[in-house]
């Protein structure tokens, strides 16, 4: 065999290698957040833009609430038990929340329908955004792995973000009390 010929062979052999982990790490990154550490969010970072469509498939962004505070909340799962507690605790002091100057908004990766099950069940009077590819959700960084009885698992991490008036983060509840949720929001 000539040099040449085992010189094209390596070369080959590496150009692949070369390719086939730039493709799997590119993947890994675009893919599955649980390979990379998302930068966390920190009170008075900017607010992450977002877009998503709620459970009337009206279009709803973070510019639409520029003039008021919002209460964006991320919870694991339509018609559970954590999860109509919060909804329901929210949805009875709504008046109250609206009172203090806040507009609310639930994020979830249920799809419209189910989360206009959720709405008519419990009256939900705040649109929750259905957002079934994890866009906002892996763009908050609410997403990633979760123990329950023993098992890991990747889903929601219950978390609220209280976002002022400037698109700021005022305030990040990660130890949400389903049942008292709205009393941290106003005390936080």
């Amino acid at each position: 065999m000539s040099d040449d010929y085992c010189f094209y062979h390596y070369k080959t052999l590496v150009n692949n290698l070369v390719f086939y982990l730039s493709s799997t790490i590119y993947f890994m990154f675009l893919y599955s957040p649980k390979f990379y550490k998302i930068m966390k969010l920190k009170q008075g970072d900017l607010a992450p833009d977002f877009s998503g469509l709620n459970d009337d498939e009206k279009q709803v962004k973070l510019s639409d609430f520029k003039s008021d505070k919002l209460v964006l909340y991320f919870y694991p799962k339509d018609m559970t038990p954590g999860c109509n507690a919060q909804a329901c605790n929210l949805t009875d002091n709504y008046k109250a929340l609206l009172k203090a100057g806040y507009k609310v908004v639930g994020v979830s990766a249920d799809s419209i329908e189910r989360h206009r099950k959720f709405r008519d069940k419990f009256n939900i009077p705040f649109p929750l955004i259905a957002d079934v590819d994890k866009k906002i959700i892996n763009d908050y960084g609410v997403w990633g792995p979760k123990k329950f009885m023993g098992k890991t698992y990747d889903g929601i991490h219950r978390t609220t973000f209280i976002i002022d008036e400037n698109g700021r983060i005022e305030d990040i509840i990660e130890k949400v009390k389903t049942k008292d949720h709205t009393n941290q929001i106003l005390t936080s």
